[in-house]
């Protein structure tokens, strides 16, 4: 394992753990070495190969958009395990290039390393809980090198379901959950007869066992009815109305099982059912003229607002210092990458690695400065160093919790909230008796 990549583990692991609330692994590889391709789906962006990578034991080689790679960036990129993959429209000699990187991939595997694939080559720019067709390159990969080891060496390929609640949300949830194996050994026989035909018909199988590790919204027009009952019921993978009590992995299945339920009918709802997402949808119009969200209403009518006096009068110090330690970069880094990046896909996580970077090397100093301004040992004062990030943490959730308990005390019309509150009531029933997915039973 090269020694950047081994470096971006530890500093990315601790800095993902801060970034989200829950991380859970379902059927995860054990193994840190295998001749695997691990081929996921693509919802974010940049964050999608940290995660995979960093929070799971296996040692992988990411497949790289070529368009990333320089003169000056190949050696650094190298050395963090990417290997440049090249499209269509990179240029003439796009096909011949790939012959390389054909050559890299086969060698990966035969030294009992992994590849990481992203089937789905390309994100939307709007995160969505759905499978986009995967590309064929994983299998086409995987029997080039089977090929080159005249079929000695297990080759498979495992589905990786990124189950993000929202990634653009920090404190935000992730699952990922892996597929049963796929051994490309079995369809030797399939291969050499035809080897066109039993690639397509494997690529279809892998883009099932992937949508079975996935939340899959066939059509667009059910991704917002979808998101809306996860809401109301608390019950799914919703990053602001959610049930602590319920553990991540049952709101994951809920989610699953939700639209399974929704796909069968295709848009075509029956009567029932249209005429609750039709009263669904008016319910978040009303919420938004009240000038109301679903996790504000909820809040209001049942937090306890002494309580959340108390946290924030206790954790106050505390915050204050993250505060200090960590505003400034993450100021300076929110302003660059809103910026500079068109993609609002990839600001959640280039802000989160650059502004730990930016953040640990300003406070640098500390090291030098409160062992002789304190009078105390190196060895305390490195360990107030380390734990910035944490602190930063905790003026992070100190702030939104202080700006919500803000908005939660304006006046309101009570009146309209009330009959708001009865609304979400009578819906929540009729979606018992209309949506047969229940969370105890997952």
């Amino acid at each position: 394992m090269r020694t950047l990549y081994f470096i971006f583990n530890i500093f990315l692991n601790y800095s993902l753990r801060l970034y989200f609330r829950n991380i859970r692994l379902v059927n995860s590889t054990k193994s840190r070495f295998s001749r695997t391709i691990f081929v996921s789906n693509h919802p974010s962006a940049f964050m999608d190969p940290l995660i995979v990578s960093v929070l799971r034991k296996p040692i992988v080689f990411f497949m790289t958009r070529s368009d990333v790679f320089s003169k000056w960036s190949t050696p650094f990129l190298s050395s963090a395990h990417m290997i440049p993959i090249y499209r269509q429209n990179d240029g003439v000699n796009a096909v011949e290039k790939n012959k390389e990187t054909f050559r890299k991939a086969t060698e990966v595997l035969n030294r009992n390393r992994s590849l990481l694939i992203f089937g789905e080559g390309l994100t939307d720019d709007i995160f969505e809980r759905r499978l986009k067709p995967l590309k064929k390159g994983a299998v086409r990969i995987g029997f080039t090198a089977l090929e080159a080891t005249n079929w000695e060496k297990e080759i498979r390929i495992v589905g990786i379901g990124c189950n993000y609640s929202n990634p653009g949300v920090m404190r935000s949830d992730i699952l990922m959950a892996e597929s049963e194996p796929i051994i490309l050994n079995d369809y030797k026989d399939a291969y050499l007869e035809n080897p066109s035909k039993t690639i397509n018909e494997l690529n279809r199988v892998v883009e099932a066992h992937l949508i079975s590790v996935i939340t899959n919204i066939e059509l667009d027009s059910d991704f917002e009815f979808h998101e809306q009952v996860m809401m109301l019921t608390r019950s799914g993978m919703s990053p602001l109305c959610y049930d602590q009590h319920i553990p991540l992995e049952k709101r994951w299945r809920y989610s699953q099982e939700l639209a399974k339920f929704i796909n069968q009918f295709k848009g075509d709802y029956p009567n029932e059912l249209r005429q609750l997402s039709q009263d669904v949808k008016g319910y978040f119009h009303k919420l938004k003229e009240n000038q109301l969200s679903e996790d504000v209403l909820y809040r209001r009518k049942n937090s306890n607002q002494v309580v959340r006096i108390l946290q924030l009068i206790i954790l106050f110090p505390i915050a204050l210092l993250g505060f200090i330690h960590a505003y400034t970069p993450y100021i300076l880094i929110k302003r660059f990458v809103e910026k500079s990046f068109k993609r609002k896909v990839f600001w959640c996580s280039v802000k989160m690695v650059v502004t730990m970077v930016l953040m640990q090397l300003i406070n640098l100093p500390l090291l030098f400065i409160l062992p002789g301004l304190l009078s105390v040992g190196f060895w305390p004062v490195f360990a107030y160093y380390l734990s910035i990030g944490l602190i930063g943490l905790i003026w992070y959730n100190w702030r939104k919790q202080f700006f919500m308990f803000i908005s939660d005390s304006k006046q309101s019309n009570e009146a309209s909230e009330t009959q708001l509150w009865e609304e979400r009531a009578t819906l929540i029933s009729r979606m018992e008796q209309t949506i047969p997915v229940n969370i105890s039973s997952l």
